[in-house]
């Protein structure tokens, strides 16, 4: 399944879809070591190879959450442990800031999530990802695509309002 397909599932089959941002040094490895060990997580994300978690931009999860998905993963080496040094510390207070934004838009805290898992920890990422697709199960879809729509037509009534009332 592509990833445009699969953040455009139907409501009535819906299941949390989760795009996860792991770093290629351990993250990475980690799930492809969950994979080679065959350990089973949920089907519901799709893992996205950065280099490095410092190069995950917090556009990259808005416009994750804007084309479709429930919930975003970050996944990154350990700190201290960063191949590019301090890529991590970046995503740290990257990530602490969006979630702080988020939140003030009205996404849910947890929607967001970021994870420490190096290549050697393949059980972890089986139990981050099971964890979170229940959180987001619990939550329910995000529907920001909808929500687009909605507000986009509230601000071409109060526009047109607005001209109206200059008008007269």
């Amino acid at each position: 399944m592509k990833l445009k397909d699969f953040l455009c599932m139907s409501e009535q089959n819906w299941e949390p879809k989760i795009i996860a941002f792991f770093c290629n040094w351990c993250t990475y490895t980690a799930a492809d070591l969950a994979g080679v060990s065959k350990l089973s997580y949920a089907p519901n994300v799709r893992i996205i190879r950065v280099m490095c978690s410092g190069r995950v931009d917090p556009q990259f999860v808005l416009s994750a959450f804007a084309n479709g998905a429930d919930g975003v993963l970050i996944g990154g080496c350990h700190p201290g442990d960063c191949h590019y040094s301090e890529g991590n510390y970046k995503t740290l207070r990257r990530i602490s800031l969006l979630k702080k934004m988020l939140t003030q838009f009205g996404i849910e805290y947890d929607r967001v999530r970021l994870e420490w898992i190096s290549g050697a920890e393949g059980e972890k990422v089986k139990t981050v990802i099971n964890e979170m697709t229940e959180k987001i199960r619990k939550l329910g879809p995000l529907h920001l695509p909808e929500k687009f729509i909605r507000w986009d037509r509230e601000l071409e009534k109060q526009s047109s309002a607005s001209e109206y009332q200059l008008r007269v």
